[in-house]
């Protein structure tokens, strides 16, 4: 149970973040792609670095702990830049669009220090059994949202200054 209520916190972390930033999913989905790719690219070189600080020590929990921060850095330092929602359905859908990209790519970090079972488990069984379909179909939204997105009207940034 307790396991649950971690997911279902990561989750509930990862859509506030999006829905208060009020970003687009677009540029959030590709650079949460963007750190999946470095993710696999320093999954042996995270864990180090991060343990060869000293605050930590070298274990399982520190290298995971490292690949999701590598995995949601890109994607949190565009919560402070980029386009944004207008709409409170625009914002629900992207955060929820967000929350489910990164969940997938979350899942060997996450898989890899928790003890899951019983309906956690089956949550993330189905999200490993169907994690290409679920980042190739979150991929392709981001583009597609990065098509619908247009800087905003002269009117609206000398408004803004």
């Amino acid at each position: 149970m307790l396991v649950l209520v971690l997911l279902v916190g990561i989750a509930a972390a990862l859509f506030a973040a999006a829905f208060f930033s009020k970003r687009r999913f677009g540029l959030l989905g590709l650079a949460l792609t963007a750190g999946a790719t470095l993710s696999t690219l320093w999954s042996y070189d995270a864990g180090l670095i991060v343990s060869s600080t000293g605050l930590v020590p070298d274990g399982p929990i520190t290298n995971a702990v490292a690949l999701a921060v590598v995995v949601l850095l890109p994607a949190i330092l565009l919560f402070f830049h980029g386009y944004s929602y207008k709409s409170m359905f625009g914002r629900i859908i992207g955060s929820m669009l967000f929350t489910v990209l990164a969940l997938a790519f979350l899942t060997e970090p996450i898989g890899s220090v928790i003890a899951l079972s019983g309906i956690s488990q089956d949550v993330y069984n189905f999200i490993v059994a169907n994690k290409s379909t679920i980042i190739s179909i979150g991929v392709i939204f981001a583009v597609i949202d990065l098509f619908f997105t247009k800087p905003p009207s002269k009117k609206e940034r000398e408004r803004h200054h």
